[in-house]
């Protein structure tokens, strides 16, 4: 189970990625691994994070899905280039099944549109035209027409279940910070990890990174050595259309 505090930790950072403009601040690579050992990545977005961790939903019939069925592990990564520091988030650990209760309560929150079009998509499969999609949207729309449309067997949730948390705050010089928490029996174990020096003096996105109201991170290296990562109040600004984000609220897109 994650600790409250690396929860908090990133539902502070999210908020404050959502404040500074980041277009879609829940977006994260996700990679897999078919059975040839090939690593796959996309972005998905972030639906949920609890104690269990992080939650995204899909067509179970895609390659994604199908790569987790039979590797059911994964790695993501969250990046904010809209912060004063550029940060990164990155988790890997293995993947379960989301309920299907939860899967359905998820699922009848969405748009209609985008239930209709979980229905019509047979997601990573070749596809002869738009207008073939365009016509399969039509025959959906056809047969749920006047009544809520349900979850599809092929559509559901997984779950990572993070073995490993990093922080990642850019630094000049190349010369990060990077905070990483592993599972360690019951508990979790911090370490600080080095970075090589580079010689350009820059952020990812070719600005200088400053010391900004945004760095977290020094305050999680100043936690308590015995790992009881004590709270701190951080006055980061709040997304005005933002929900809260704590425990285990679903995350929603701006809109």
């Amino acid at each position: 189970m994650l600790p409250q505090r690396l929860i908090d930790r990133f539902h502070e950072l999210l908020a404050a990625a959502a404040a500074a403009g980041e277009p879609e601040p829940t977006a994260m690579s996700l990679a897999t691994v078919d059975d040839q050992g090939q690593p796959w990545v996309r972005v998905v977005l972030l639906k949920a994070l609890d104690a269990r961790g992080f939650s995204f939903y899909t067509n179970t019939d895609s390659d994604k899905g199908r790569q987790l069925a039979g590797q059911p592990r994964a790695a993501i990564c969250f990046l904010w280039k809209h912060l004063d520091q550029v940060v990164q988030v990155r988790a890997q650990g293995p993947v379960e099944a989301v309920d299907a209760a939860e899967a359905d309560a998820y699922f009848a929150s969405r748009p209609r549109g985008s239930q209709i079009g979980a229905w019509a998509s047979a997601q990573s499969r070749p596809l002869a035209d738009r207008a073939t999609l365009e016509q399969r949207i039509g025959e959906v729309e056809a047969r749920f027409q006047g009544v809520p449309v349900p979850r599809p067997a092929h559509w559901g949730g997984y779950r990572l279940l993070p073995q490993r948390l990093e922080f990642w705050h850019g630094r000049e010089n190349r010369l990060h910070d990077r905070l990483r928490f592993s599972r360690a029996g019951d508990g979790w174990r911090r370490e600080r990890l080095a970075r090589r020096a580079g010689n350009h003096g820059r952020s990812p996105r070719g600005l200088r990174v400053s010391m900004g109201r945004h760095d977290l991170l020094p305050r999680l290296a100043a936690d308590a050595a015995d790992g009881s990562f004590q709270s701190h109040r951080t006055g980061l600004p709040r997304a005005r259309r933002w929900p809260a984000l704590c425990g285990d609220a679903v995350l929603r897109p701006l809109g």
